[in-house]
Parts: structure tokens; sequence; C-alpha cells
């Protein structure tokens, strides 16, 4: 049998084109190395994962110094955010008990956080729960809530600095349902710097509010 050499020509020619787009399409399409693949499914997770953000405050875990990186996360995931503050209740009082000191500081406190949302374009809900401890509190309303990341600031117990997590933080982190962020100040760290000013006599220490970016 004889083909016609026109023939042969064109399935030759269609056969080389063929292999050069095959050849092109793997320069530009090359395969993905291991790393590669693990970050896309991180970036992947981390778009499921962050839907609903609550940032803790109480009378020792002060988060303040997360409050802006915070807003930064919920903005740039447009997640929603919610800053609370848990007030802890002695045995000796009822739970309902009037605690009019400690409400005024949480006031204070989500004030504030409410103001560098807004500068940052940013709704930031508030809450304040009692509870007759601090990690019942936050466990609670993260349920409650449905929260998918809970921010923890750095606890100081006493007079003790050397000790910047406490057993409310563990008890968190251990129970959560959810992913928990522990941000702790480092002596020299400039991602977390305090962003507190000086306070007068007789009032609490107030976070500067950071310029919008």
């Amino acid at each position: 049998m004889h083909y016609h050499p026109n023939i042969v020509g064109a399935v030759i020619a269609l056969g080389v084109l063929a292999s050069i787009s095959s050849t092109i399409y793997w320069m530009l399409h090359p395969p993905t190395t291991a790393s590669e693949r693990a970050a896309t499914a991180t970036e992947r997770d981390v778009d499921e994962i962050i839907g609903s953000v609550i940032i803790v405050f109480s009378k020792e875990i002060h988060s303040e110094h997360m409050l802006s990186l915070a807003v930064r996360l919920a903005r740039r995931e447009r997640a929603e955010l919610m800053a609370a503050y848990i007030i802890e209740v002695p045995l000796t009082l009822p739970l309902d008990a009037e605690m009019t000191v400690e409400h005024r500081e949480a006031l204070g406190v989500l004030q504030v956080a409410e103001s560098i949302g807004r500068k940052n374009n940013v709704e930031i809900k508030t809450d304040i729960s009692v509870a007759r401890n601090v990690a019942d509190g936050v466990l609670e309303l993260a349920k409650r809530k449905d929260a998918h990341l809970i921010v923890v600031g750095s606890y100081r117990e006493g007079k003790y600095a050397g000790a910047p997590m406490a057993r409310s933080i563990e008890v968190i982190a251990a129970k959560a349902n959810c992913d928990v962020l522990i941000g702790i100040q480092g002596n020299k760290g400039k991602i977390l710097p305090p962003p507190v000013i000086a306070k007068k006599r007789g009032e609490s220490a107030r976070p500067v509010e950071p310029a919008p970016e």
C-alpha cells in the first residue's frame, strides 16, 4: 500500500506539532513540588477555617497588643471579629452579682477595641460575659458563637513577670474546639508592640489606636 507524500508529510507535521505543544505546556505548567502542594492545601484550609474570630480580655488576660493583628486578620480574611471581656465572679458571690468596677473596666476595653476596628474599616462586635473562671467563660462563648479562632494575649499572674502563661490559657488551648492563637510579647519584638499609653492615677491603661493601613 502506498501513501500519498502529502498525507505522510501532514501526519509527520501533526506529530511534531503535538510534541512541541506538549513540551511548551510542560514548561509552562511544571509538576508542583510537595512543598508547593502543601502550601496550596494550607491556604485552602485557612480560607475554610477563618470564619469568626474572638479576641479575649479579662482582668489578667491582656490582649491589647493582639488587637491590631486580629483586625488585620479579620479584614484580610473577611472574617467576623468579636472582642470579648470575661468577668470572673468569685465563689463568695452569686453568679449574677453586680460587679460595677469590673463591668466599667470591661466597657472601657471594648470601646477601645471598637474604635480601633472603625479606624481600620472592620466592624468589631463586643461581648461581656461572667463566669466562675476565665477559661470556662471563653470556652462557653466560643462554643456559643461557633468561633473558628480564639486570640489570647499575654497573661501575667501576680507580680511574677517571668510567667506569661497560666492555667487559664493552658485550659483554653487544650479544650477549645477551634484553633487558639496565643500572643506573648518578647522583650525586643516588633510584631506585637505594646499599644498602651501612660495611665493616670486610678485609671486603667489603654491601648494606642493604630493608624489605618
